[in-house]
């Protein structure tokens, strides 16, 4: 089998799974991204060469305290830490020194603030409102793919300007631009059928999923030119590790939760 039908199949399985464990139930998407977690663990233990047991124990540990907790105001706090975390990661993209030789404690707490504690975003981004708001999960999942989708067609017609050639060279300015036009166009669609949210709402979040969906992107990218691995996995044939499939949504969430605390 060709490469390109491999990857169109994975994709296809990805995408069904995901729209169908995230409309079926609320269990069935905390079991969903609950698996995720994990796998993303995993996979940035690999990359910056932690321990597995000490990673796995800090994000059990880590997301079983913010559930112990059951209230959305500490997470508010340890949601912020999240956000410093990500904030450093963006300066970092600036920096030349690999994140494998920075020392121990700071990979762990890189493991928390850019793994542990977004993916508990992801889980808590659809109950914002009190209730199980699948449309939540689904319109920003749509917004990233319409993200994707238009930097990449952009770029690639029109792209001139490079992004940041150093950690990812086929990055342009113009697909940057083309995708954020792109992403508030549908998150004005969006908005006419996802009423959970208002269109201010949605619209900051597609401004929000462009901006730094982009830059998640180039920090994972990073991660796996410093680690000196194509793919942060290899779950899904074709499209790499869980890493690779949610870097945007990873960065972008805890960001998107701030916006819906604010704007509810």
């Amino acid at each position: 089998m060709s490469e390109s039908f491999v990857r169109s199949i994975s994709g296809a399985v990805y995408i069904v799974l995901l729209l169908t464990a995230t409309f079926y139930d609320e269990i069935s998407f905390q079991i969903l991204f609950g698996l995720f977690l994990l796998i993303g663990i995993y996979e940035f233990a690999r990359l910056t060469r932690l321990s597995l047991v000490w990673s796995y124990a800090l994000g059990i540990l880590a997301t079983a305290a913010v559930y112990a907790l059951n209230d959305s105001l500490p997470f508010i706090y340890l949601n912020g830490f999240g956000l410093v975390v990500l904030l450093y990661l963006l300066f970092d993209l600036f920096s030349k020194k690999p994140a494998t030789e920075k020392g121990q404690v700071s990979r762990y707490l890189l493991l928390l603030g850019y793994v542990v504690l977004p993916f508990c975003a992801i889980l808590h981004l659809p109950f914002i409102n009190n209730s199980y708001q699948p449309q939540v999960i689904v319109g920003i999942f749509i917004l990233i793919w319409t993200n994707d989708t238009f930097a990449y067609i952009v770029g690639k017609k029109w792209g001139r300007t490079k992004l940041f050639e150093r950690v990812s060279p086929k990055k342009t300015v113009e697909g940057l631009v083309g995708g954020l036009i792109f992403t508030v166009i549908a998150a004005l669609i969006i908005s006419k059928y996802f009423a959970v949210n208002n269109a201010v709402i949605w619209i900051s979040s597609a401004i929000f999923v462009s901006l730094f969906g982009t830059i998640g992107d180039l920090v994972e990218s990073k991660f796996k030119r410093q680690a000196g691995v194509k793919d942060s996995g290899a779950i899904m044939p074709g499209h790499g590790g869980i890493l690779d499939r949610l870097d945007s949504i990873i960065f972008v969430s805890p960001f998107l939760y701030l916006i819906f605390q604010i704007l509810k």
